[in-house]
């Protein structure tokens, strides 16, 4: 079995790749979003952790997580935003070994994650290559504008929390432009299982 990372920026197209992957049999894609967020309900200790650091409003009556109130919290300021991904970053790396572990015993063959924060959550490490999904910033932007119906003011709050795709390409093994149309996105992503699966 091959694993891989897809990352990249927000509106860059890492989940587009991924989705056009999943498509394929014998690929099994996570996405680290996804997962952080059932943990933060689900796993055994971090709820807990999190009612202790962030109080009880953290989550709802019905025992889900009070995202937007999270997010008042730690968003803009910086020290809050370390102390949450000092409690769920470490959750999030246990449960990807895990999943690749049980990727394994399926007879999966090609494992991807996709993952905003491959640094922050320290994962580089665990994958056979890490390929960046990268496009102008401006294209980023409308994008993600069109998309979550974000001002462009948002959406710059939301880009400034994340790494630039400078910091990222000395990670990378591949990089996948996806500046153009979604057909050539879906060839570039053919193109790119093949080579790694040496298919």
């Amino acid at each position: 079995m091959k694993t891989i990372a897809i990352t990249g920026g927000i509106g860059s197209g890492k989940s587009t790749v991924a989705s056009i992957l999943a498509e394929r049999p014998g690929v099994r894609v996570v996405n680290a979003d996804d997962e952080a967020k059932r943990l933060m309900v689900e796993d055994e200790a971090l709820p807990a952790n999190l009612i202790k650091r962030f109080g009880a409003d953290t989550f709802l009556d019905d025992g889900s997580l009070n995202r937007s109130r999270l997010a008042e919290k730690v968003f803009g300021d910086p020290e809050e935003l370390l102390a949450l991904n000092a409690l769920v970053h470490p959750v999030v790396r246990n449960s990807l070994v895990d999943s690749i572990k049980v990727a394994e015993k399926d007879g999966i063959e090609l494992f991807v994650y996709d993952v905003a924060l491959i640094t922050e959550i320290n994962i580089a490490d665990i994958f056979d290559a890490v390929v960046l999904v990268d496009a102008p910033l401006e294209t980023r932007i409308e994008r993600v504008m069109a998309r979550n119906n974000m001002s462009q003011e948002d959406v710059l709050a939301r880009v400034s929390n994340q790494r630039p795709p400078s910091d990222l390409r000395p990670l990378a093994d591949f990089v996948v432009q996806n500046a153009g149309e979604l057909e050539e996105l879906r060839n570039a992503t053919d193109q790119l299982f093949h080579t790694i699966l040496g298919h």
